[in-house]
C-alpha cells in the first residue's frame, strides 16, 4: 500500500473511522489507537512501542499502519478490518504492569472495535498483562491459551511469497542458489534466514544489533554479514528483504538496489507515492509488503476461534497464491504490484463491506 498521507496528516483528513488519543499520567502512558475500517470486521492489529521523536510522528505511523493493516487483512480473506496502536516512549525504560494495564482499559473502551495484538516493542508476555484488563487481545503465550510469538508464520508468508515472486519472475519456485539479502534479522527476519538457508540459497545478513547477527552465524555458519544496509543493497544480490521498519525502499535505496526481487516482511516499505512506479521501471519484481508478510495477522487471527497451529499455517500456505496472483494482475492490467494489490485488497473491502448493509435478525 502506497502512503497517501502527508507529512503531518491531520487524523481528520485521513479516511480514518476512529482515532483515539489515550493518556494516563500516573503510569506515564501515551498512545494513539488508530481504525482505518471495519468494513470486514473489527479491527485487528499490533500494538507498537516505539520511542517516537514527536507526537506528529507517532500519529503519522498510526495513521499508515492502521491502513496498512486494513489492506492486510482483506487481503488475506480474513473478516477482520484494520487497526493499529502506537505508544510513546522507549519500552526499555518505561514499559511497565501498570501502563500496559492503563493501555489494556482504553483498549476496553473501544468494545470490541479493535483488537489489538504483538508488534515493534511488545511481545506475547505484554498482551497476556494487557489482557488482564481487556478482552480484546490476541498474540498471547501459549501458557495463556494464545497463539504465541506470531513471527514463525510471518516469515513463513514472506518465503511463500519469495518462492512466488521466483516462479512469476524465473519461473521456478526453487531459491537454491540464488543470493537473497535480509535487512533486520530480529523476530521475523531470524526465522526467514532458517528456511532460506534450509532451500540453500546464499545468505547475507544486516542488522543495527550486531550481537543479533553474531548469534545468528553461530547458528547458520553459512551465512554472512556486511555492516549496515546501505552495504546490503549493494551486495550482488537476486532478492532483497527488509525485514526492519519501514520506509527502505527510498529515491536513494531503489537506485543503488542490485536486487531484481524485493521481498520482505517490513511494514510500509515503500517511502512514498510513486516509489512503485520507479521499481518498475527498473525492473525490479516488488512483492507488496502487507501481502506477503500476513502469517502473522493470520496466525492471532486464529486464535480468535482457539488457536490450532497447523490450521493457521494452512491459511499461511495460501500467501504463494495470493503474490503471485497479485503479479499476475500487474502484469494483465500493466501497473506495479503495489497498485494491483490496493486493488484486490479495496475490491474485497468493498464488495463483502457492502453485505453489512443487509440486515440480519439477531435471534
Amino acid at each position: 500500500m502506497t502512503d497517501s498521507s502527508s507529512s503531518a496528516p491531520s487524523a481528520f483528513g485521513s479516511r480514518h473511522e476512529q482515532v483515539v488519543f489515550c493518556h494516563d499520567e500516573a503510569s506515564g502512558l501515551k498512545a494513539i489507537i488508530a481504525i482505518y475500517s471495519t468494513a470486514l470486521g473489527p479491527a485487528l492489529g499490533g500494538t507498537r512501542f516505539y520511542p517516537y521523536a514527536s507526537e506528529q510522528d507517532a500519529l503519522t505511523d498510526v495513521l499508515n499502519l492502521s491502513q496498512g493493516m486494513a489492506y492486510k487483512n482483506a487481503l488475506a480473506g480474513l473478516d477482520l478490518g484494520g487497526g493499529k496502536a502506537v505508544i510513546i516512549g522507549d519500552p526499555t525504560k518505561i514499559k511497565t504492569e501498570a501502563l500496559l494495564r492503563a493501555y489494556g482499559r482504553f483498549v476496553q473502551t473501544l468494545g470490541g472495535r479493535y483488537y489489538t495484538a504483538c508488534d515493534v516493542g511488545t511481545f506475547s508476555p505484554d498482551m497476556d498483562i494487557i489482557a488482564r484488563e481487556s478482552d480484546f487481545v490476541t498474540g498471547r503465550t501459549v501458557e495463556h491459551g494464545g497463539a504465541g510469538d506470531s513471527s514463525v508464520l510471518t516469515a513463513f508468508g514472506v518465503y511463500q511469497g519469495m518462492r512466488a515472486s521466483a516462479q512469476h519472475l524465473w519461473g521456478d519456485t526453487s531459491l537454491a542458489g540464488k543470493r537473497v539479502g535480509v535487512a533486520g534479522v530480529g523476530k521475523v527476519g531470524k526465522h526467514l534466514v532458517g528456511r532460506l538457508v534450509e532451500e540453500d540459497a546464499q545468505v547475507v545478513v544486516t542488522d543495527v544489533n550486531a550481537d543479533a547477527v553474531a548469534a545468528l552465524k553461530q547458528t547458520y555458519p553459512s551465512i554472512t554479514s556486511v555492516v549496515d544496509t546501505d552495504a546490503l543493497i549493494r551486495e550482488p544480490l537476486d532478492i532483497y528483504a527488509p525485514c526492519a521498519l519501514g520506509g527502505a525502499l527510498n529515491d536513494e535505496s531503489i537506485e543503488a538496489l542490485t536486487a531484481t526481487i524485493v521481498c520482505g516482511a517490513a511494514n510500509n516499505q515503500l517511502a512514498h507515492e510513486g516509489i512503485e512506479k520507479r521499481l518498475d521501471e527498473r525492473g525490479i519484481t516488488y512483492a507488496p509488503d502487507y501481502c506477503v508478510n500476513s502469517g502473522g495477522v493470520i496466525q492471532v487471527a486464529d486464535e480468535l476461534e482457539g488457536f490450532v497451529f497447523d490450521r493457521a499455517k494452512m491459511r499461511a500456505t495460501t500467501i504463494f497464491d495470493t503474490t503471485l496472483g497479485v503479479l499476475e494482475r500487474a502484469k494483465s492490467e500493466g501497473v506495479p504490484p503495489s497498485i494491483a494489490a490496493d486493488r484486490m485488497a479495496e475490491q474485497r473491502m468493498r464488495e463483502v463491506g457492502r453485505l453489512r448493509s443487509v440486515w440480519l435478525p439477531t435471534s
